[in-house]
């Protein structure tokens, strides 16, 4: 046994637009932003992850950062590559000259097409991938909950990532109903650039308008612990003469409303579709929430309030699809739902 684990290393890859984490030997090996930084003339990598992402918005014309994947799925299919592999290469670092055989299950959002998934698979094959399995994000992210998803009840789970938010219920080990929507972090950060820009006269970054999610990104205009005020530094559109603004998380709760209402119909649209045992399953139990986006600020409460059903926050939303897949990866051969 010993020697097979030495010729197969087994990873659990979470492959989402805005982080990238492994999961090897059941422990978080590689937590980084997915985004890599190529020489723009021969194609070479230069960064990867944490550092890629401090050369974001920064660089000459010499050097490109990429971020591989755009609305949960590959957008960049060589870029994505070099990322993957970099990424595996992190786990040891020190090991040159021999290199094991991989085995792999990447998880991959619910509404992906056949060339979608197609473009997953083949870039983790040439990442080094020789048994590369896939697990729906939403199904991941039960898992990482601990929800027992082969059980004859249903549960639901809301996975708000980086590029899409996938909504499904889940029972006997499958998914019963599902939408995948591309409204979700990256989708509120644009919506943080647009309102700077119309409301401040302000021009900021995909960085900038990150930090602002961050320290008072808010689903509700009324917080029982609010945030202080940020301050923003940029230029002036209409002088290009540097001005500072402090933003509040009232205006960002304003600014992301679109976006969070065209969540909630989603939800709701998802629960439509239901069975009626499953649906009194899922209002005795609650709705989980997963991912970054659940970090934001009053969003429990928010659509507990809109839906009438109370909404539960997973314990570290961040990782818990990452968890999940990690989970998938020790019983492949149990597990049904994965895709071959």
């Amino acid at each position: 046994m010993s020697l097979f684990s030495f010729l197969t290393q087994e990873l659990a890859i979470d492959l989402g637009t805005a982080n990238t984490i492994i999961i090897h030997n059941e422990k978080i090996v590689v937590d980084e932003p997915s985004i890599v930084a190529l020489e723009h003339s021969t194609g070479k990598l230069i960064a990867i992850g944490k550092q890629a992402r401090q050369m974001h918005g920064k660089t000459h014309e010499n050097i490109r950062t990429i971020r591989p994947l755009r609305d949960g799925v590959i957008a960049d299919f060589n870029a994505a590559e070099q990322m993957i592999r970099g990424m595996i290469k992190m786990i040891n670092p020190r090991q040159k000259f021999f290199t094991p055989t991989l085995r792999m299950v990447v998880c991959i959002p619910s509404g992906s097409t056949e060339v979608e998934i197609r473009a997953v698979r083949d870039s983790s094959e040439h990442a080094g991938g020789r048994d590369v399995h896939m697990i729906y994000e939403p199904m991941a992210a039960a898992l990482g909950i601990g929800i027992d998803v082969e059980a004859p009840e249903g549960s639901m789970v809301v996975d708000i990532g980086g590029g899409t938010t996938e909504i499904a219920v889940i029972a006997l080990g499958g998914i019963v109903c599902n939408q995948s929507i591309r409204i979700a972090g990256d989708g509120f950060t644009a919506d943080i650039q647009a309102y700077m820009r119309h409301q401040h006269n302000i021009k900021i970054g995909e960085r900038t308008a990150e930090d602002i999610k961050l320290n008072v990104g808010s689903a509700l205009p009324d917080l029982d612990d609010p945030p202080a005020d940020f301050n923003v530094r940029g230029p002036n559109l209409m002088t290009a003469m540097p001005i500072e603004v402090p933003v509040s998380y009232q205006e960002i709760s304003h600014c992301l409303d679109k976006s969070l209402s065209k969540i909630e119909s989603a939800i709701i649209a998802v629960l439509e579709q239901t069975p009626p045992e499953l649906y009194a399953d899922i209002v005795s139990k609650g709705i989980y929430l997963a991912g970054g986006g659940a970090l934001l600020r009053g969003l429990d409460k928010r659509l507990t309030d809109k839906i009438n059903i109370p909404f539960h926050v997973a314990e570290d939303p961040l990782h818990a699809v990452a968890r999940g897949t990690g989970i998938a990866l020790k019983n492949v051969d149990r597990f049904s739902f994965l895709i071959r």
